[in-house]
């Protein structure tokens, strides 16, 4: 009777085995990246998630709103996903292998190359120089050149933290559009990492452009997209163990990508509570 028993329990476990191998067969992993305040709760910048073979973004984030301590975020934060350094929608299918970059609200504030294309963006820690910058857009035929700099006001520090590799590609777009759009003979931004003292500069824009009103337009575009589309955050240091993550507002799409923009805001807002 005995041994009847035991051929049995080696028949159950080598069905389970059979079952769980096929699972992991059908299942696939994708790599979560986590920025600012999703990081900190989750305690890791980068995650591993299996998912079902053929899973969306949308599910990817209901799996993750269960996840203790982050579903609580996942919950309630207005995100953005962006699937390979790209902005995708609820319904976006992932593959084995893709990144799925969960991007909370921008440090932008609330609501509110090519041949002959001259175009510069870094992102780092390194200090910025508005002098290096205008000596890039430099050009004979430039009749104006505007400078911006964005520089920590009122607070001891601001501590910056972006996903550097998307920031950068989005960042060469928008200056790409603006040169476009202004006749910028050149257009170069550089924006800050890590910690950025009072009255240090986080971001520099220059551009050149043959008249100053090209040049004044095509430099407020270029800051006011930066702030609006770079996935950059940023904490404040205000002395004594006080300080928080700044107030952001959701990262808005390029014009090519607002015909997507409603569909993917309801589907990932199923998630924000």
């Amino acid at each position: 009777m005995q041994g009847s028993e035991r051929v049995i329990d080696e028949g159950e476990r080598e069905e389970e085995k059979k079952k769980k191998e096929e699972k992991e067969e059908k299942d696939m992993t994708v790599t979560v990246r986590l920025f600012a305040m999703l990081r900190e709760s989750a305690g890791t910048g980068s995650m591993e998630l299996r998912l079902p073979q053929g899973s969306t973004v949308e599910y990817a984030l209901g799996v993750l709103a269960q996840d203790l301590p982050l579903g609580e975020l996942v919950r309630r934060l207005p995100l953005r996903a962006a699937v390979n350094r790209e902005y995708a929608d609820a319904e976006t299918v992932l593959s084995p292998g893709d990144e799925l970059a969960l991007i909370p609200p921008v440090s932008g504030g609330a609501e509110e190359g090519e041949e002959g294309i001259r175009t510069h963006v870094l992102v780092t820690s390194e200090p910025l120089s508005s002098e290096r910058l205008r000596r890039m857009v430099d050009d004979p035929g430039a009749g104006a050149v505007v400078i911006f700099e964005g520089v920590t006001r009122e607070v001891a520090a601001l501590e910056y933290e972006a996903y550097a590799e998307m920031a950068q590609a989005r960042i060469e777009e928008i200056l790409r559009r603006c040169m476009a759009r202004h006749g910028l003979k050149a257009a170069v931004a550089e924006h800050r990492t890590g910690r950025v003292g009072l009255g240090e500069a986080s971001v520099i824009v220059a551009v050149s452009a043959g008249h100053r009103e090209e040049a004044f337009a095509g430099a407020r575009e270029a800051i006011d997209e930066i702030k609006a589309q770079a996935p950059i955050w940023k904490r404040e240091d205000r002395g004594e163990g006080e300080g928080g993550w700044l107030e952001g507002s959701m990262p808005r799409l390029s014009d090519e990508e607002d015909v997507r923009d409603e569909a993917s805001e309801a589907g990932l807002r199923r998630h924000g509570g």
